[in-house]
């Protein structure tokens, strides 16, 4: 499993650890990724994601799951969340 968010695209950072003594190792910074399941209003059914708290944020601010998939960029998304949007899509163009 990555360690890659699937609605931002945030991944691993490298930076170093810094000694008292200057001395510089590399380490990784990792996001802060979650297993949860989100709730889409347009499909009516819920999908298990793995996104970083601050994606969480942003989808709770811009007003759910659908909201801020209809405004995502698709090369931030996972092939998962892509599906998702193209499904949302489908399912609102005869209501439009």
């Amino acid at each position: 499993m990555s360690r890659r968010c699937e609605l931002t695209g945030k991944g691993p950072m490298t930076g170093n650890n810094v000694s008292h003594a200057n001395n510089k190792t590399r380490r990784r910074f990792l996001p802060n990724l979650q297993d949860v399941s989100l709730h889409s209003e347009g499909l009516g059914r819920s999908f298990k994601l793995r996104v970083s708290s601050a994606a969480l944020r942003s989808v709770d601010h811009r007003g759910g799951l659908d909201a801020y998939l209809a405004r995502a960029k698709d090369d931030e998304l996972s092939p998962n969340a892509l599906q998702i949007k193209r499904d949302l899509k489908k399912a609102q163009q005869p209501a439009a």
